[in-house]
């Protein structure tokens, strides 16, 4: 096997570094030298820094060579992958269901992965446990609403009838999104929670040059857009609710800046793909949402959302779905007693696991089991987490 030197972690089977950068700008120039070095590689750009997927370790030279170049220095130790495992007697039953649900495809893995690489992986694992389906842990996805009709997915139900359930009963929020703005001049954007526009180029070169472009206007404009880069694309996404002024807190209207955005990709010949906008975010509900929430911002590592009232936590580097926390009623007992049967596995570098599960411990989780680089701790309310070693 290649060694991939001490920039680089294998995360769930996949070669990965995290580079910091100063800004967006510096991001996408490593973008532009990786296009050349490692034309399959997945690139997210933040303005904090970009990570880096390889498809072959052989590549993880001189892309760190790459980065040295351009001042960027590696930091693997914050990489972490979140990830959806769904415990079923028949999961073959239920595959087709969540892969027309979230868009997904069938690895050969047999998990379901998102082909743009930005959303979580979701697993059907077999399980003979019989219990009671408790739907405390769902899914929301978010996609246009003419690829909502076409997924097909029968009548919807629940308070907002947006539900639907597989064939066990477990839950997902099926949301259609609307467009961003009511002018041409953004009709590239689809509002699904987040603003994101997604964009098919020509040619690696000519991905690194519109990434460059696109970083170089949101810099200008001061605002943290990310910037996805998996093969032949370049997604733009604002973020969960950060084209609103309340959320990103900024002095700017980023519908404006989303048709300079927009503007700019349609001059360097890129093509607007409409089907492609897509957020996913996972929904909790707890009777002691304090308690519960604080768990998860320390076993995550995540931070809560600037507003007032809002419960989202999230991901810093905006790199992993949002959690989301509802007040469940208390006097629910019998439902609170069930176990999920959708739980969260969190891939962290092996060097960093043992000190993971120490925060998530004292945060008020307590560990059930522990395996070889496999650690199964509970929220303060019977929630599951694996905390799993990324090699």
């Amino acid at each position: 096997m290649t060694a991939i030197g001490s920039d680089w972690r294998v995360v769930e089977g996949v070669v990965t570094t995290w580079f910091d950068a100063p800004s967006l700008s510096a991001a996408a120039a490593l973008a532009t030298c990786i296009a050349g070095l490692a034309p399959s590689a997945a690139i997210d750009l933040r303005s904090a820094g970009v990570r880096v997927r390889l498809d072959a370790a052989e590549q993880t030279g001189d892309v760190s060579a790459a980065a040295q170049e351009l001042g960027l220095v590696a930091d693997p130790g914050v990489l972490q992958q979140l990830s959806v495992v769904v415990e079923s007697a028949d999961p073959a039953a239920l595959s087709r269901f969540w892969q027309d649900a979230l868009g997904y495809e069938a690895a050969a893995t047999g998990d379901l992965v998102d082909p743009l690489r930005r959303d979580p992986a979701l697993s059907l694992r077999q399980s003979a446990d019989a219990r009671p389906l408790r739907n405390r842990i769902h899914l929301d996805v978010v996609r246009p609403a003419a690829v909502v009709e076409q997924a097909g997915l029968g009548e919807a139900f629940g308070a907002y009838g947006v539900c639907h359930a597989d064939a066990d009963g477990n839950e997902v929020d099926v949301v259609p999104g609307d467009p961003l703005g009511e002018t041409d001049a953004t009709s590239d954007w689809q509002a699904v929670f987040g603003a994101v526009a997604s964009y098919r180029t020509t040619s690696p070169a000519a991905q690194g040059a519109l990434a460059v472009a696109l970083a170089a206007l949101a810099d200008e404009a001061g605002f943290p857009l990310l910037i996805d880069l998996p093969p032949g694309l370049v997604v733009l996404d604002s973020g969960k609710d950060r084209w609103e002024a309340d959320a990103h807190g900024l002095d700017l209207d980023f519908v404006e800046l989303a048709a300079r955005l927009q503007r700019a990709a349609r001059e360097a010949g890129a093509t607007a793909d409409a089907t492609l906008p897509r957020f996913v975010q996972l929904f909790m509900d707890a009777a002691d949402v304090a308690a519960v929430r604080a768990f998860w911002a320390a076993a995550l590592g995540y931070e809560p959302d600037r507003r007032e009232g809002v419960t989202d936590l999230n991901d810093p580097r905006r790199l992993n779905p949002v959690l989301v926390f509802q007040e469940l009623d208390p006097a629910e007992v019998e439902r609170r007693r069930q176990r999920n049967r959708m739980h969260l596995e969190l891939a962290v570098p092996a060097d960093a696991a043992r000190t993971r599960v120490e925060t998530a411990l004292t945060a008020g989780g307590r560990l059930l089991g522990e395996a070889a680089d496999r650690w199964l701790i509970v929220d303060p309310e019977d929630n599951e987490l694996v905390v799993k070693t990324a090699r």
